[in-house]
């Protein structure tokens, strides 16, 4: 199952910091944001929990950027 959400990212950096931080979250095969857009695409491995997944790759993107928001 592969999804957007919409993001709030400062700079291009952040975005691909979280990229990385999204793409090694347990439940993800694969992640990709586009700060231009603020929207963040993630494919989700077979028989993940979409929104425990979603959660925890929140956490890992406000290691990146504490005030990072995602509509999930």
């Amino acid at each position: 199952m592969k999804k957007t959400y919409e993001i709030e990212v400062d700079c291009a950096n952040c975005a691909n910091l979280m990229e990385e931080a999204a793409n090694k979250t347990e439940g993800v095969l694969s992640a990709t944001v586009n700060f231009m857009m603020q929207k963040m695409s993630v494919e989700f491995e077979e028989n993940a929990n979409e929104k425990k997944t979603m959660k925890a790759v929140l956490k890992a993107c406000r290691k990146v950027e504490p005030d990072c928001e995602i509509e999930f």
